[in-house]
């Protein structure tokens, strides 16, 4: 329920603080007295559309906030944990919701002292709120809301969830057997291609690696006298020549063993120079060896410099090296693989359809009959309410209607599949004896409109969960006895659910378990709104002046006390 909200520089309020009350919370006061600004303010706390024109004039910023206490629930913790916001695992969870508006556009959600966003506070909004504005009534006139009533009124939800799954399922595999069957025109055309791709990348065999091992070898064949040459004057520099290199080091070798003999530190160096030696020669001989098969080869350097040219054609068709090649050659073997099992492929996808097509029927079936069955349940319980507010005459159905088997069972019916299921639900009405039955929206007058939308949205979703359900002037079009069956109607509710009642008429007034008083006040040259919590005597004061206007006698306060009363 809601039991704080406080409001700043919103419409004609500065500021603005009241609580709440379980029970039946009623806004009275006079016409245009910002009743109506209160509930307007509740709404975008819950994530209604907020326009700059909602901000009392002269200010850029405003403020809406408001503490609400939910009892525990799963899905609603579901919510709050996902978006990462901490709630209290207590019985009852405390939510502070917390909107900064903003002329600029730039507003700000906080959720428990946590960012959040507009689409996650309207996801939370069902768990904490439910508002029928002036007007609201005129929903009922829409027949896509007839289903989601008989729905909560027959608690199906987890049949809803069963069917949307199967919906969901049934619908993906007929998006891919679809996709397959336009891809069947393009089909051969693609084998053609992909078997053309794939002979020339596997005729020529690509090696990573091999262009660089080419390239060496043809700079080596293009090179064949200056590398004889290097090798020459290498091998004599280093083995050959009378001053080489290797004699050198064994000079070098013998001299400084002898001087160890006399100065042991120098001793250290003999191995190393050895292993110099050793190192020289083997480059001798490694100089040797790779001259002697030098060999300028004019149809070898041919044979190079045209498998380069193929290396190169390949790599800039496909992709840039010899990796990127051989991967769009795995790929399009992949893929002509596919396209060859394709047919078997659609069987196999229309073999998936036919199930998920007969599980969504399945579910579907059972959703409906639980909707006829739930339907007549919730014919009586209208009627049985309408009573209660004064309509002992309505007559009220909820008529249900879906394909018959037949059509489901025809090729073309799944026209009629929705993530919903498979039902049309129309409400019709009649309010007064002898008047034909019709449709909801071509019957009932304001008035009974109002009544109506009380009944019927008390009786489907009131014990769904515990809320704080908000009526916006519910008794616009009745007066007298009507208005204190409609009042009547509202203290029962409020015995499961909070609720919050802006009225005018004293007869609904009186049910208050809480009434607060709007006044709207010029102070300073500024106009101003407050709202009080009325005591027994400022109640009667308050429906005196409702029951009579501005001018309070004895006498209608005398009345007033009888009805508070009663």
């Amino acid at each position: 329920m809601l039991t704080f909200l406080k409001i700043s520089n919103i419409a004609l309020i500065d500021e603005l603080n009241v609580e709440f009350d379980r029970g039946l919370n009623l806004l009275t006061g006079e016409t245009g007295s910002g009743k109506s600004i209160i509930v307007d303010a509740l709404g975008v706390l819950v994530g209604g559309r907020f326009t700059s024109d909602l901000l009392k004039a002269g200010c850029d910023r405003g403020f809406i906030e408001g503490l609400f206490s939910v009892a525990r629930n799963r899905e609603l913790e579901r919510l709050l944990s996902d978006a990462g916001i901490e709630a209290d695992r207590a019985d009852d969870t405390e939510i502070i919701i917390r909107r900064e508006l903003a002329a600029n556009g730039r507003n700000k959600i906080f959720i428990n002292n946590q960012l959040a966003t507009q689409s996650l506070l309207r996801e939370l909004q069902p768990f904490l709120v439910d508002i029928h504005g002036q007007g609201d009534q005129q929903t009922l006139f829409d027949t896509t809301t007839h289903l989601e009533l008989l729905d909560a009124f027959a608690s199906v939800a987890g049949l809803k969830d069963e069917v949307s799954a199967c919906y969901k399922s049934w619908s993906s595999v007929k998006r891919e057997l679809e996709a397959q069957g336009k891809e069947d025109a393009e089909k051969f055309q693609l084998i053609d291609i992909l078997r053309f791709q794939i002979d020339e990348l596997e005729r020529a065999r690509l090696v990573v690696g091999e262009d660089e091992q080419l390239e060496e070898e043809r700079r080596r064949l293009n090179n064949v006298e200056k590398l004889t040459m290097l090798c020459a004057e290498s091998f004599g520099l280093t083995y050959e020549d009378g001053d080489s290199a290797i004699t050198r080091i064994r000079q070098t070798a013998r001299r400084v063993e002898e001087l160890a003999g006399y100065e042991s530190r120098f001793r250290e160096y003999l191995e190393g120079l050895e292993t110099s030696r050793a190192m020289l020669e083997d480059l001798a001989f490694s100089l040797r060896d790779f001259a002697d098969k030098l060999e300028f080869s004019p149809a070898r350097l041919e044979e190079i410099e045209n498998r380069l040219a193929e290396l190169s054609r390949l790599r800039r068709k496909y992709g840039g090296s010899i990796e990127t090649a051989l991967d769009h050659l795995a790929r399009s073997q992949d893929r002509l693989r596919q396209i060859e099992r394709s047919d078997e492929r659609e069987a196999q996808l229309r073999a998936e359809l036919a199930a998920a097509r007969a599980a969504y029927v399945e579910r579907a079936r059972k959703l409906h009959h639980e909707r006829v069955r739930s339907a007549k349940k919730f014919e009586r319980a209208v009627e049985r309410n309408l009573a209660e507010v004064a309509m002992e005459h309505a007559r009220f159905q909820a008529q249900t209607a879906a394909p018959p088997d037949s059509e489901l069972n025809a090729d073309d019916a799944s026209g009629s599949f929705t993530a919903s299921g498979i039902d049309r639900v129309e409400f019709y009405f009649s309010a007064n004896v002898g008047e034909a039955i019709r449709p909801l929206a071509k019957v009932a007058s304001g008035g009974e409109a109002s009544r109506l939308m009380l009944v019927l949205k008390t009786v489907a979703g009131a014990t769904e969960f515990p809320r704080t359900i908000v009526f916006d002037e519910i008794d616009s079009g009745i007066g007298g006895r009507v208005s204190e069956a409609v009042g009547i109607k509202l203290k029962k509710l409020s015995e499961t659910n909070q609720v919050f009642c802006v009225t005018h008429q004293p007869q609904i007034a009186r049910f208050a378990d809480s009434h607060l008083l709007v006044r709207k006040e010029a102070i300073a040259g500024r106009t101003e709104i407050s709202v009080d919590t009325l005591d027994r005597r400022g109640r009667v004061e308050e429906i005196a002046r409702m029951l009579t206007g501005a001018e309070i006698t004895e006498t209608a306060r005398r009345h007033a006390r009888e009805m508070l009363k009663g």
